[in-house]
């Protein structure tokens, strides 16, 4: 008897449902408990700002864009229509994407942009996620604008592991320039030299009074005596690493990447580019208004920063509106110690499918370059170091975006955009931190393609992150599309094998690292979801000048291990 379509649906589900590949723990494919729509619309949007006014490019008008809300385990939906005259993407950060790499929205890695008048539903699972994650732009500049938070709750009748706030507040950190963000990034890569410093920084879209024309410019939390609250913080910065502070009040970290950490209680915290925390707050102080905080972290050397912290208020109802708030203390714009003793202090709240044996063994440096200027006109467009052009890496290879997605490239097997050698361990040993050559630019050349990483279906993977000195040592954000991994060591100096400590016990389960300055980061995850999956460092000028790479992960054996077919309104190049 001939099936009809909805049988042939039917039984496919249940080959699914009974399908365990040997020697692993049942897998399920990612269905949604409920369904959740959204509608973007990407559009240019009029502001003012400190004492100007422009247009900038944002999601329905918003800025920040509307939240995602939902639950573990949800099914999101959201069709993003660009109405804007600028290509678009969306990437849903920190999203493990579980068999849904299409939807994972890096531009020219897994999908082509969405062109002006264009639209694209993304569709992708919360799978055994909850906490705080965002979404960004992932084109150009554009994050700066073009930004919102994912909130997951936990599904219901589950509890969080800390007590129940009376409130709870989202606080995005971002910078703010007078020039239009493409433009900006054109002249940036055209100079070749760093960007110019952000004209302000941002909490939900605020500067706050610190600034010209900006007294009234403020984000404020009402707060009830006694009560606690949960404030989510975001970084959706460009350039810059913060530091955040409440006057008059501790921080208790309870969450990092949408994962639950061991509580620990901080004054003051590092928060870098494509992370999140979550932080308790008691309004345990006499009734008065107290400013939130948010200033510049730098810990490269010899760069040119905004240091003016943006302000916000924590204010107690019955509080006198006339008073000056009371000032928060942040720390030394280059104190590492803090940066250090909080990333010391992280520690997951339950540690499950923790590598213990390694299958593959990376270490990656990063770090910046500095190319030979090739130019007929090097006062205006070779304005790096030594009259050379900036250019950034890992392990010596600064990457190119090819002109249709990795994805499709490697789905359709289309040879020429790509090759699949880029090295597991540096070309050349040195002295990473201390020794590195640095005659700029006969030693600081970077290779220049678009190579990628293949790694088999469920290797086990420890990947040594090392920060280089061959122009400056910083501390690099690293992010790892489609993954969550295991931060199990990190110092400074050159890594050791012999006498670096790992944490193999409760180590926190990330998907932004900052790479210490100066130092080394070890992470370990299990690559069992397939597609095409980027990894760079989330200051976009760094982006820009080539400090990402790509792993493909390859299919496993059966349908749940096996990346599915493109969807069909996926963006053409």
């Amino acid at each position: 008897m001939a099936l009809s379509s909805s049988h042939h649906i039917l039984l496919l589900s249940f080959l699914l449902s009974c399908y365990v590949p040997l020697g692993l723990a049942r897998i399920h494919w990612p269905v949604g408990g409920s369904t959740r729509f959204y509608d973007f619309k990407v559009q240019t949007t009029r502001v003012t700002k400190l004492c100007k006014t422009k247009d900038i490019v944002t999601v329905n008008g918003m800025f920040p864009g509307p939240v995602i809300y939902a639950q573990e385990d949800d099914r999101i939906i959201v069709k993003v229509t660009n109405e804007s005259p600028h290509n678009a993407t969306i990437h849903w950060h920190g999203v493990r994407q579980r068999l849904s790499c299409w939807a994972d929205g890096p531009s020219y890695i897994t999908q082509c942009p969405i062109q002006a008048g264009q639209s694209f539903t993304y569709e992708f699972t919360l799978f055994q996620q909850k906490g705080t994650l965002f979404w960004h732009a992932h084109i150009s500049w554009l994050r700066a604008t073009v930004n919102g938070a994912i909130v997951i709750y936990p599904k219901t009748g589950v509890p969080y592991p800390f007590p129940y706030p009376y409130e709870e507040h989202v606080l995005i950190f971002g910078e703010y320039w007078h020039k239009d963000m493409l433009q900006l990034e054109k002249e940036v890569v055209a100079s070749g030299g760093g960007p110019p410093p952000a004209e302000a920084y941002l909490i939900n879209s605020h500067p706050g009074p610190r600034y010209n024309c900006s007294a009234t410019d403020v984000y404020k939390i009402d707060v009830v005596p006694g009560k606690t609250y949960l404030l989510r913080l975001i970084s959706a910065s460009l350039n810059m690493e913060h530091f955040f502070a409440i006057a008059g009040h501790k921080l208790t970290i309870v969450e990092a990447d949408a994962e639950y950490t061991k509580p620990f209680t901080v004054d003051r915290l590092m928060i870098t580019p494509g992370q999140t925390i979550n932080v308790l707050v008691k309004a345990d102080q006499p009734i008065d208004r107290y400013d939130m905080a948010m200033g510049p972290y730098m810990s490269a050397q010899n760069v040119t920063f905004q240091n003016i912290s943006a302000i916000a208020h924590f204010q107690y109802t019955g509080a006198t509106l006339d008073d000056l708030s009371l000032p928060a203390q942040l720390p030394v714009y280059n104190d590492n110690l803090v940066v250090n003793t909080n990333l010391h202090m992280l520690r997951s709240l339950n540690a499950t499918n923790l590598p213990s044996e390694i299958d593959a063994n990376l270490f990656f440096t990063v770090g910046l370059n500095v190319e030979e200027c090739h130019s007929s006109n090097p006062n205006k467009s070779c304005q790096g170091p030594s009259g050379g052009v900036f250019a950034a890496s890992m392990n010596n290879v600064s990457f190119v975006k090819p002109n249709i997605s990795l994805l499709q490239a490697y789905y359709n097997n289309i040879n020429g955009l790509y090759t699949d050698d880029f090295p597991g361990v540096p070309l050349k040993t040195y002295d990473f931190v201390n020794g590195a050559p640095n005659n700029i630019p006969n030693d600081t050349q970077s290779l220049i393609g678009t190579k990628v990483k293949v790694l088999e279906y469920g290797s086990r993977v420890q990947l040594i992150l090392q920060n280089t000195g061959t122009v400056t040592t910083e501390n690099h954000p690293i992010h790892l599309h489609g993954y969550n991994f295991y931060v199990v060591g990190y110092g400074t100096g050159n890594y050791n094998p012999m006498g670096a400590k790992l944490n193999l016990v409760d180590p926190p389960y990330m998907n932004t690292i900052g790479v210490p300055v100066g130092g080394w980061a070890a992470i370990r995850f299990v690559a069992d979801n397939p597609g095409v999956w980027f990894m760079h460092c989330h200051f976009d000028v760094h982006l820009t000048w080539g400090l990402s790479m790509a792993f493909i992960v390859k299919n496993g054996e059966g349908p749940l291990e096996t990346l599915p077919h493109p969807p069909a309104d996926l963006p053409r190049c």
